[in-house]
């Protein structure tokens, strides 16, 4: 991952509290794919495909906030990141929006489909209704 890469669409590092990049943490976001390197002698890169992501939250911390800087932290279903925080970043809004947009698209694109728990435990009308539906009929 290099930050001249035409293909990123975005490029940070993570910052220390005050804003400054003295960090060995770089980020990228391609059209399908999130990058991840750590380290300065010894670097790890993670991967994630876009389209395993479920869910994308934005934090924000005063201290962030008057630094300008976010926290964007992902639900993913990847077996190596699992849940993992994009730290101390600046422009953390238009991350978050360029990261849900892209989430969105390669989930359309791969026709990966999240199937959530739609029933209320309050209204429990469907499990009564397939409880009056025989054996024979399901």
């Amino acid at each position: 991952m290099k930050k001249n890469d035409p293909k990123l669409l975005w490029y940070d590092r993570r910052r220390v509290w005050c804003g400054l990049p003295w960090t060995f943490t770089k980020y990228g976001i391609s059209e399908d794919r999130f990058f991840l390197e750590k380290g300065l002698f010894s670097t790890t890169s993670y991967e994630v495909r876009l389209y395993r992501i479920t869910n994308v939250n934005l934090k924000r911390t005063l201290l962030q906030r008057i630094f300008g800087l976010g926290t964007v932290h992902f639900d993913s279903s990847d077996k190596d990141l699992g849940c993992f925080d994009i730290a101390n970043i600046k422009q953390s809004e238009k991350v978050k929006e360029i990261l849900s947009e892209q989430v969105e698209s390669e989930r359309l694109r791969n026709k990966v489909v999240t199937r959530e728990l739609m029933a209320d435990s309050d209204n429990d009308d469907d499990n009564d209704i397939l409880d009056d539906i025989s054996d024979d009929e399901r």
